[in-house]
C-alpha cells in the first residue's frame, strides 16, 4: 500500500484536533487520538523541513547543489 500523501496526513491530523477539542471522546480513546496526532505532526515536520531544504538549495549544471541567493540569482 502507498504510503499517504501530506495532505491525506494534514487531514487526518485536523479531523483528530476537531474530535479532541470537541471533548465526547473516551479517555483511552482520546489518548490513541493523541498519540497518533503527536506522530502524524512529527511526519508533517520531517516532510516540511524536507520540502525547505530543497526549496533552498539550487542545483548546478554539474549535479552539485548550493544554497539559493535571491540576491545573486
Amino acid at each position: 500500500m502507498a504510503e499517504p500523501t501530506f495532505e491525506t496526513k494534514l487531514s487526518q491530523l485536523e479531523q483528530i484536533v476537531t474530535q479532541l477539542e470537541q471533548g465526547d471522546v473516551p479517555l483511552e480513546e482520546a489518548l490513541k487520538q493523541f498519540k497518533t496526532g503527536v506522530t502524524l505532526s512529527a511526519e508533517l515536520e520531517k516532510t516540511l523541513k524536507s520540502a525547505e531544504q530543497t526549496v533552498t538549495e539550487m542545483v548546478k549544471d554539474d549535479g552539485t547543489t548550493e544554497p539559493f541567493d535571491p540576491d545573486h540569482a
